[in-house]
């Protein structure tokens, strides 16, 4: 079925103290991220790049929490942006720092809720992001969205998120940072986590394909959230979290091809891409890449690639 993918600039990095995930949204738009949609046959919108709302007094307990009311401002910018996008398309929510993902699902999630509709959540990520704005020591809320999306405590400053997802329609995919904190948390869970070690023993697809059949039996909707830090850094330098490890070229791409033939997926997320980091826009190249491949494109498809 051809999709009207709606690509939405989040200029964001609050989340984080590294400077210049803010350059995000232009690097994919540079790298050619609507003809590679296009390219596949699917329809291309770019609703630009979403501004900062007035931002409103907020606090927090957790004196290391930094950019509190201006991550808040950008949550619930982009929860508006996300459920209006979701009824017209598919929304491509281009980041940014992955606190962006506090407010897509949001918006994605309260979609889901009026629909009548279950949401869940595949977190492709090298880290689990479950702190709370409560444990996180270093501050850094883009550590937290998964906390918000499972609707944990700690998120006063927060608008409520709209029908928390349960965790078991939460997949952690590839994960190998997890803090001590987010460990105590997650263990309570019934979460899926397939972190490296997982992948490693089981292979890419099994893990995965069980995943896509929970949300086919109860006809979910599925959001992709898809971190930089994913794939490992010998192939995506340009970001500020490298995790060593990581998935590689071939397998980031056989999930993305499963995510395609599942016909599942409804709304994406870019994330933590910092073009500041990259070599000659090859980390924008790969990521715009994948969504070619998430989006219809076959390996044989693929085009021979210089970065000279």
């Amino acid at each position: 079925m051809t999709k009207t993918c709606i690509l939405i600039g989040a200029p964001i990095d609050t989340g984080q103290r590294r400077a210049g995930c803010l350059m995000g949204p232009a690097a994919y738009r540079v790298a050619g991220l609507a003809q590679a949609i296009i390219d596949t046959g699917n329809r291309a919108e770019d609703w630009g790049d979403l501004s900062m709302p007035a931002l409103r007094p907020a606090s927090c307990a957790n004196p290391a929490v930094h950019s509190l009311a201006e991550t808040v401002g950008w949550t619930e910018a982009l929860a508006g942006a996300g459920e209006r996008a979701m009824a017209a398309g598919f929304p491509i929510f281009l980041g940014g720092d992955h606190s962006l993902s506090l407010g897509s699902v949001a918006g994605v999630a309260a979609h889901a809720a009026a629909a009548g509709r279950p949401l869940f959540v595949l977190w492709l990520d090298a880290h689990s992001d479950y702190h709370t704005p409560l444990t996180t020591a270093s501050g850094n809320l883009h550590g937290t969205p998964v906390a918000y999306i499972a609707g944990r405590p700690g998120f006063d400053a927060f608008p409520p998120f709209p029908a928390p997802v349960a965790p078991e329609r939460i997949c952690l995919y590839g994960i190998r940072s997890v803090d001590g904190p987010e460990h105590a948390g997650l263990v309570e869970t019934d979460a899926t986590i397939c972190d490296m070690r997982a992948l490693d023993e089981r292979g890419i697809v099994a893990p995965l394909r069980e995943f896509l059949d929970r949300v086919r039996a109860e006809d979910g909707l599925l959001h992709v959230s898809l971190d930089v830090d994913f794939l490992d850094p010998g192939i995506a330098p340009a970001v500020g979290t490298t995790v060593p490890g990581g998935i590689t070229f071939r397998e980031a791409h056989l999930v993305m091809e499963l995510l395609h033939e599942s016909g599942l997926v409804t709304s994406l997320d870019l994330v933590e891409l910092n073009p500041f980091l990259d070599e000659r826009g090859r980390t924008a190249k790969l990521m715009v890449d994948l969504v070619g491949s998430l989006m219809g494109r076959k390996v044989f498809d693929r085009p021979t690639r210089s970065f000279g």
